[in-house]
């Protein structure tokens, strides 16, 4: 059985698995959780949003597998265009994309008529990029502007772009991409200062919008204000109820649970809780499963994190290391943020719990992200390819260093 699996499925069966078990854990959740949105618009037919996942998560496999055949080199030059196809994309969704809740997030795609966030595609197409031009300026990535300054703009421009329609995404892929910035021996001085500036612009923006409208120019600003606000003092303010709705909801769901949870189906909170099968899917898992499976699907996501800095400590070559690491993280950070969210730790982001919470393209470009790492763990742990994955570029230097990428800082 073994032989079977290694020779299909390549690369780090250990990703494998986890892939499998949060696939299963998703299939479960959302068949669970979507029983009051089936009644309110399928007639009863519980069936129809469980079967519809379950095709997704299958032509996700699909993409997974797809993926992770292509040798990782490959990535390295298609990361430039889907930068450069990102950026229009974005400027084109914030202009006339399709808005839900003052927040253009989605573009349709003509004739097919799929809508898909295309930060999904800005985030992967910035974690590779970065990849590349760590990788290609490790002899000058100590350099303020020959390596640091030309490493951010492409940082500041995404991000830009995304945090107008969606804040977490892009503090989110920001500080995933500071990590990665990090890990490929940028110097930390050189980040500290980014965070301070960071830090500084928020203050501002925040001290100006008690005397001008921001709103006019980021529209979504209240919504983010009236968050962290009741995220502070929402449980001692009675009149904020009404904004504490979620967060009060998913605490009742956690405490129903306990340690060994009421039984898979058994949830009362999903006819209660907003978006149970997406934002708050995590709170459902607590309450059906209790803490020991809550605990568990946290050990998948540092399993997967585990597994990726194995890549990064074995892996010969930079750029797969790299590469592989960031789409990592980014996936187990979001993560984090869904599962702080659920228990109230953190306030109301949004964020889908990946592989997990109901979708469609996010599940598709999740995929994409998996299928890279698993093409990286394929060549540098498995010796697959090895000697074709090498040369990148015409000038294999560029991108290749001998002896796996230890991080050193000065």
């Amino acid at each position: 059985m073994s032989t079977v699996l290694k020779r299909y499925l390549q690369g780090d069966l250990v990703i494998w698995a986890v892939v499998f078990l949060l696939s299963l854990v998703s299939a479960l959740a959302v068949y669970s959780s979507t029983g009051t949105l089936a009644h309110r618009y399928q007639g009863g037919n519980t069936e129809y949003y469980f079967l519809k996942h379950f095709s997704i998560i299958v032509l996700g496999w699909g993409i997974i597998y797809a993926v992770h055949t292509v040798p990782y080199k490959y990535f390295a030059r298609v990361a430039q265009v889907m930068l450069w196809i990102s950026v229009p994309l974005l400027i084109v969704t914030l202009a006339s994309g399709t808005n839900l809740n003052e927040a253009s997030r989605w573009l349709t795609i003509p004739l097919i008529n799929l809508s898909f966030q295309t930060s999904d595609l800005a985030k992967l197409a910035l974690i590779a990029y970065l990849a590349r031009e760590l990788a290609k300026r490790q002899e000058r990535v100590k350099d303020l502007k020959e390596g640091f300054v030309h490493l951010m703009w492409p940082i500041v421009l995404i991000c830009a772009l995304i945090l107008p329609a969606n804040f977490s995404t892009s503090a989110v892929l920001f500080a995933s991409s500071l990590v990665l910035l990090f890990i490929g021996r940028v110097r930390p001085l050189h980040i500290a200062g980014v965070l301070g500036l960071g830090t500084v612009a928020v203050a501002f923006i925040v001290l100006l919008s008690f005397v001008v409208p921001v709103e006019k120019v980021l529209p979504r600003f209240g919504t983010w204000k009236a968050r962290v606000e009741t995220y502070v003092s929402g449980d001692e303010n009675p009149a904020k109820a009404d904004a504490t709705y979620q967060s009060d909801q998913a605490k009742i769901a956690i405490a129903n649970g306990g340690i060994q949870g009421v039984g898979p189906g058994n949830s009362t909170q999903r006819n209660f809780l907003p978006h149970p099968y997406s934002d708050f899917i995590y709170a459902i898992i607590l309450e059906e499963w209790g803490l020991i499976g809550g605990l568990f699907i946290l050990f998948l996501y540092l399993i997967l994190l585990f597994r990726a800095l194995r890549i990064v400590h074995k892996g010969e070559n930079v750029f797969g290391s790299l590469l592989a690491f960031g789409c990592s993280f980014s996936l187990v950070f979001q993560g984090f943020i869904n599962m702080a969210v659920a228990v109230n730790l953190f306030p109301v982001t949004g964020q889908p719990l990946p592989l997990v919470s109901m979708g469609g393209t996010s599940i598709w470009f999740t995929s994409i992200a998996i299928g890279m790492i698993l093409s990286v763990s394929r060549t540098e742990l498995d010796g697959v390819g090895v000697k074709e994955a090498k040369p990148l570029v015409d000038e294999p230097s560029d991108f290749v260093d001998e002896g796996s990428l230890e991080v050193t800082h000065g």
